[in-house]
Parts: structure tokens; sequence; C-alpha cells
């Protein structure tokens, strides 16, 4: 897979794990979403492209290709961001700083998380300390292994059906997750391969980051 980092705005940036990943060359391009641009700025890294009305930011960045909309538009800035990675074929998108802060930011940001996962894109927000992929089923995903962490998995759908987790303190077999309920929040990693999948619709996975 083609792999690509998008910085957006929000206050919680993890720029240690972000830092590492680029210094190991796991980005292959990097996309800076208004404000992100400042945030990698600061950690000395130049993005490939900068996106966004820059409203946050408060100047037009220096950057080899600019991408400045309006402010009054139809889409957030994040979403011009996730459509400019997939229009340069970039399927595993790595998503920073679109977690936390403004709540209706963070609801909106899930909702495209769910959105370009279903379109068939490896999508993970990277926050701190833990991080979250969308799955879309039919498909499985490895959590990392780990002596302890808190997993909560919950459906972006009306219901994700046939969702499996295993490997943790509590198991799923081939039950049925709705989004009017709380059953998903707070399992926990116990210290063996652990695994999570969903036959139809989409999960939102939250796991810690190792």
């Amino acid at each position: 897979m083609a792999t690509c980092a998008i910085v957006g705005a929000s206050p919680e940036f993890n720029a240690e794990d972000f830092k590492a990943r680029y210094e190991a060359g796991m980005f292959e391009f990097v996309i800076a979403v208004d404000a992100g641009f400042a945030y990698l700025e600061e950690l000395g890294v130049k993005p490939d492209m900068a996106v966004g009305d820059f409203d946050s930011l408060g100047y037009l960045p220096k950057c080899r290709r600019v991408s400045r909309f309006p402010v009054k538009k139809d889409k957030s800035d994040m979403e011009l961001a996730l459509e400019k990675a997939v229009a340069w074929d970039y399927d595993d998108l790595v998503v920073y700083a679109a977690l936390g802060g403004r709540l209706d930011h963070t609801i909106a940001n899930l909702q495209l998380f769910a959105k370009f996962s279903e379109r068939e894109f490896y999508v993970t927000a990277v926050g701190e300390g833990s991080a979250l992929r969308a799955l879309t089923g039919p498909d499985v995903m490895d959590l990392p292994l780990l002596e302890s962490g808190t997993v909560s998995v919950f459906s972006a759908n009306d219901c994700a059906r046939g969702v499996i987790e295993t490997g943790m303190l509590y198991s799923l077999d081939d039950e049925d997750l709705s989004n009017r309920t709380s059953r998903g929040v707070s399992n926990e990693l116990v210290g063996k391969p652990a695994r999570i999948a969903v036959e139809e619709g989409t999960l939102y996975v939250f796991y810690p980051l190792p």
C-alpha cells in the first residue's frame, strides 16, 4: 500500500509518533491541513502539500503544492485533504491531529473516516497514546500485542453484523452491534494475540499504541 500522512489542526497532535514514522520513511507523502502546517514547521518537516482555507493558520504557507480554498465552502479542510490524498493514489491514510479539541470537528472527522473506509481505503487516526481504525467488513484487524490496554469498538452504521473480538478479556462471537448502544466500550488487552473482525458494516476500533 502507498501511505500518506495527513496532519490536521486539532490540539491533540502526537508529534512523537509522527516524527518516529516519518524518520523511518513510513510516509511517502505528507499533507498539512490548515494549521497542521504549523505543527510540521515546528518539527522541521516540509509537507508535500498544504490544503485548506488557512483561516486557522493565519497566513498562506510556503509549500511545494498549496491548494487554497475559500472559507465559505461545503466541505471541511480535512475532507478536502482526504480527497487530495486518494486522488494522488494513496490508499493507506494515517491521520494526525483529527481527534480531540472541538467535539463537532471530531464527529465530522469520524464520519469522514467511515466514508473513506467504505470506499476501500485504509484509514487510521493517531491520537495521544491511542489510535482509531475505521474497519469496514468483511475485514479483520490484528491489535498490538500488549500486556494491557483498553480497546473500544463501536458501529458507525445502524448495524454492523458479524462482529468478532478474540484474545481480550471479553469476547464477541459473530454478534451484531448497533450505533445506539454502549456495548463494545472498554475491552481489555491481556497479553495475548487479539483480533477484531466484522462481516458487514463499519466499525470504529479504538486501541492503544505500542
